[in-house]
């Protein structure tokens, strides 16, 4: 029986165009990117893997390159409770990071994913020595406490149509998810694993938004054509 290597011994040093993708080195001065760069890692994840999991104590600050991750913990009465997807250009766990507390959430690989993981010993120094990489986590802490409070608010929303609008514009977030852009590339079923319908609730939710002009639905993913009414859910204007 072969026993397939783990996303740790897979991990590699990344090329000139990952590296170009991550969205914090342009703020380094050159002696802190030169640094970042030597610690920087990428590793290919398959679908089902564990990026994080709950109580493993932390090593690395990461990002997603490419792919899709979903964040999520399990309750006491063994209810799934999904924080936030990660779609590319998210860099996550800078709350944990700066705690060196143990993981209280899971991250899994929805599809395969390149992730990258700084080390956590690389991420304090830069902490310690550089301002531009202190104002990116600042404003990466700032944004995911509105998003998670915006995650309080959609669990208590009735309409699928609503969640699914609110869970979408969360992804199309510029600021935690800059790789993004205008088009997100995500299957049905991979939305319904992040909002917690059903993949078919999810399409006539998807319907709805596309007929209210807010989204397009495109080959392979999702164009969002007015990001300011998916947020507010007012699709009647």
């Amino acid at each position: 029986m072969t026993i397939e290597p783990t996303l740790y011994q897979r991990r590699r040093a990344l090329s000139a165009e990952e590296l170009d993708g991550i969205p914090w080195l342009g703020l380094l001065l050159p002696a802190e990117r030169e640094r970042a760069v030597a610690e920087l890692v990428v590793s290919q994840a398959v679908p089902g893997d564990h990026i994080c999991r709950v109580g493993r104590e932390v090593t690395y600050w990461f990002g997603v390159i490419d792919g899709l991750l979903k964040m999520s913990s399990d309750s006491a009465q063994g209810i799934t409770i999904t924080f936030s997807g990660l779609p590319p250009g998210g860099w996550f766990g800078e709350g944990t990071a700066l705690k060196r507390e143990p993981y209280r959430y899971n991250v899994l690989a929805l599809r395969r994913s390149r992730v990258a993981g700084l080390p956590v010993e690389t991420f304090d120094w830069l902490l310690d020595h550089s301002i531009g990489f202190n104002r990116f986590v600042m404003r990466q802490l700032n944004e995911r406490l509105a998003q998670f409070i915006a995650a309080r608010e959609i669990d208590r929303l009735n309409s699928p149509d609503l969640r699914v609008a609110r869970n979408l514009a969360a992804l199309f977030n510029p600021v935690l998810f800059p790789a993004v852009g205008e088009i997100l590339r995500i299957t049905q079923q991979e939305l319904a694993y992040l909002v917690g319908l059903s993949r078919q609730r999810v399409n006539e939710a998807l319907r709805t938004l596309e007929r209210h002009g807010v989204i397009r639905v495109e080959y392979g993913g999702l164009r969002v054509l007015d990001l300011a009414r998916l947020r507010s859910g007012n699709f009647s204007q």
